[in-house]
């Protein structure tokens, strides 16, 4: 897992790096400390799907350059599974769980 803070960071990941899993994480969010946990467990359980993720309090440009590009509103905490095709799936808050990332990279992964 890699920590992201510029959109340059983030162009030079979606032209060589995709699929990815992407975690929008709040730092002072209780909802969000929760779902960087099941992020976390996630991307230790399989190491080999790229992951990246970035503080909104610290990359607030970057943010809204991933909620632009990729036509996703913007929330915190987000998680996003990036394909060639774009944003395959996404969830935010509570929907931010293992299990649920588990069954969207495996069926497109």
């Amino acid at each position: 897992m890699e920590k992201v803070e510029t959109i340059e960071q983030f162009e030079q990941i979606c032209l060589s790096h995709r699929p990815f899993l992407f975690m929008k994480h709040s730092l002072t969010c209780p909802i969000s400390h929760r779902a960087w946990g099941e992020f976390e467990r996630f991307t230790n359980d399989f190491p080999h799907i790229r992951a990246y993720y970035l503080h909104v309090q610290h990359a607030r440009p970057l943010s809204q350059h991933i909620a632009q590009a990729f036509q996703v509103k913007h929330e915190s905490p987000q998680v996003l599974w990036v394909t060639e095709q774009g944003v395959e799936w996404h969830a935010s808050h509570w929907n931010v769980t293992y299990e649920q990332m588990k069954k969207a990279t495996m069926s497109t992964s």
